[in-house]
């Protein structure tokens, strides 16, 4: 009689122990819950459309490794501050517990970065580049992810340079360009802007056709722009430096309109490798981009982004490297690792590069 209640007794215990593993086990699948806000400047562009579905899809990937659970709410700034300001606050009202933001206007980040410090909510900072001060505000909870929009400039400026003739398609010694321009203010169009032209300049001379022309990031602008320079100025445009791929996605259609064949009578060069661009260049009709990888961009702010969520705390930079596309099996996507760099690092680096 005793040996049996010892056995029903030793049954009941490992019952009860497994149970208790059991409910550890489920507890550990079922992990963390996360509310990501993420406010994108504006839907309507090419490059953010690509980064804005990877950071969807990769947080998915995360949350099905770890165990946790990733909420991301996007929000679409269209292009318009005083909207995303509007949306970052009700974010931070909502109690969000970290916020990754593309920003309409860099240089009004630092009232964000305020706001969300005094209620303890992390920030990532992707694709538009902010200032040294605003990083400064709240060191080791606000990053920058992104790529040095100096350096998508100056390949610019190669792949022009490393053509055979150097752009300079009736032979008089200069080449004679139009640049289509994103927004006015904004770092990257600025460092693009400036980049590309110095260093073609390095190898021949240069003359601009008129100033700089904001096509504000815009497929549609960037095809009114290069038809009205290629209807001003005739033959005399031989290159057209892009901003972005989007914009001289619509210069291709203005070039075609106006019976010019790329890279023969006239070159044009976008940043982005957009996908389009790419088969472009396969059938030689762009003749060269440079890659914004939203892939690695996209995938680092997701992995800074989890280091904030568990307590850690992060650099004020992460970067990833522009590449130089004239085939499209440069443009292959594969992941790679990012470069932490401190703001000190950082000023040295562009002062020794750049000169600034």
């Amino acid at each position: 009689m005793i040996n049996k209640m010892k056995r029903i007794f030793v049954v009941f215990a490992l019952a009860f122990l497994t149970l208790g593993n059991l409910s550890v086990l489920n507890v550990k699948a079922e992990g963390e819950t996360y509310d990501v806000g993420v406010a994108i400047y504006q839907y309507n562009d090419n490059f953010m459309t690509l980064f804005r579905n990877e950071l969807e899809t990769y947080f998915k990937e995360l949350g099905e490794a770890d165990g946790n659970t990733y909420n991301v709410e996007f929000q679409d700034g269209k292009n318009d501050q005083a909207t995303q300001t509007e949306q970052l606050n009700n974010f931070i009202a909502q109690g969000k517990d970290i916020l990754i933001a593309n920003l309409v206007d860099p240089t009004g980040a630092d009232q964000i970065i305020l706001n969300a410090m005094n209620a303890d909510i992390p920030v990532v900072l992707i694709n538009r580049e902010p200032d040294v001060s605003t990083l400064e505000l709240w060191p080791g909870k606000t990053t920058y992810v992104g790529v040095d929009a100096r350096q998508s400039g100056v390949f610019q400026g190669e792949i022009i340079a490393e053509l055979e003739n150097k752009g300079d398609i009736n032979g008089d010694g200069v080449v004679n360009y139009i640049t289509i321009m994103g927004d006015a203010g904004n770092v990257d169009a600025e460092q693009r802007t400036k980049y590309s032209v110095e260093t073609l300049s390095e190898t021949i001379k240069a003359e601009s056709l008129g100033e700089p022309q904001r096509g504000n990031w815009d497929q549609a602008k960037g095809q009114e722009i290069a038809a009205n320079a290629i209807s001003q100025y005739g033959e005399q445009v031989e290159v057209i430096f892009s901003n972005n791929d989007g914009m001289a996605l619509g210069a291709v259609q203005a070039i075609k309109g106006a019976g010019r064949t790329i890279n023969e009578d006239i070159y044009i060069v976008g940043v982005d490798a957009l996908p389009e661009v790419v088969d472009l260049l396969e059938n030689n009709e762009f003749t060269g981009t440079v890659l914004n990888d939203h892939y690695n961009q996209a995938r680092t702010a997701a992995d800074i982004a989890v280091k904030l969520l568990n307590g850690e705390e992060v650099s004020p930079y992460y970067w990833h490297d522009y590449i130089k596309v004239s085939k499209p099996e440069d443009a292959e996507l594969e992941r790679t690792e990012y470069r932490e760099e401190s703001i000190e690092d950082y000023q040295k680096r562009i002062k020794d590069t750049y000169g600034e």
